[in-house]
């Protein structure tokens, strides 16, 4: 879907876009809407990945009712926010409504096997995010427990990996909160990982976000999907180097050997790594959910 449609559906309302989701303002609610557009190193490609938007948010919608965390969710129903069936048609199946929050400005990472930036930092000085690790470990190893490695958020650009300590002294975060998301996310990371590893997906690490509603925390924005976390074939995991998986690495890995040199506008994506993506997304959606997309 194509970021102009989407504006044309809904010209009069505030809106905030981000690398994949556009949001809408409607008062005491928000409407989320997951496009098709997909990011790798901090750009927005030119090319969408058709039905994206439709696997993130029904992954989202299983993991929200899957998991044990209060959330932001309220309803796929769109009429609920008086939008026309035209309107509403195009939105229909990529969009849900929630509940406004005071947004958590940092993001809740959690690592359960060394890999991407975490595996460079680790080469460099045997830490990821500050946190001293073991010597000998390769590539794609598990790690002996998940670690938590906030980062700070991005809607354009590069986000940072940031310490503890770090997030603890960002604004509006503090030592309280601060430990109570730690405590949380991998609370949620390990709840999910046991469920995706039953259906034969090993979730290597993943980010979340989280607001506040009367001072309680609950979970925001996406939820273990192919974009947020990196998911891996459990039947195919070797570690000492980078895994198959179900989620934007394949896009990554194409755009590492095409010689783009990540300073200036991507290349659009060749049909058969957009089909290949789009494959692998719904066989991510189908063994973690049991239906059939």
């Amino acid at each position: 879907m194509s970021s102009i449609l989407l504006e044309s559906s809904l010209p009069d309302r505030p809106v905030r876009r981000g690398k994949v989701r556009d949001v809408y303002d409607f008062g005491d609610r928000l409407l989320f809407v997951a496009t098709d557009r997909i990011s790798a190193f901090d750009y927005i490609l030119p090319s969408g990945i058709p039905r994206k938007g439709e696997l993130l948010t029904r992954i989202s919608q299983f993991w929200f009712d899957q998991l044990s965390i209060e959330n932001h969710f309220l309803t796929d129903d769109l009429t609920t926010l008086g939008l026309s069936s035209e309107t509403a048609a195009p939105l229909a199946g990529r969009s849900i409504v929630v509940r406004k929050t005071q947004v958590v400005p940092v993001e809740c990472v959690v690592r359960g096997y060394l890999a991407g930036s975490g595996w460079a930092e680790y080469q460099a000085q045997q830490t990821v995010c500050g946190i001293s690790l073991p010597s000998g470990l390769v590539e794609s190893d598990q790690l002996p427990e998940p670690i938590f490695t906030p980062a700070t958020k991005a809607e354009q650009g590069h986000d940072e990996n940031i310490t503890f300590e770090q997030m603890c002294a960002v604004e509006g975060v503090g030592e309280d909160l601060a430990a109570q998301l730690k405590s949380l996310s991998l609370q949620i990371y390990s709840e999910g990982a046991r469920y995706a590893a039953e259906r034969g997906i090993i979730i290597a690490d993943t980010k979340f976000e989280f607001g506040l509603v009367d001072g309680q925390i609950i979970l925001i924005d996406e939820v273990l999907t192919p974009d947020s976390s990196r998911f891996w074939p459990q039947d195919r995991y070797r570690p000492g180097g980078t895994q198959e998986s179900f989620d934007k690495q394949y896009v990554r890995n194409w755009l590492l050997q095409s010689g783009w040199d990540r300073n200036s506008p991507p290349p659009e994506l060749p049909s058969e790594v957009v089909a290949g993506t789009t494959d692998k997304y719904i066989e991510a959606f189908e063994r973690l959910t049991g239906q059939t997309f």
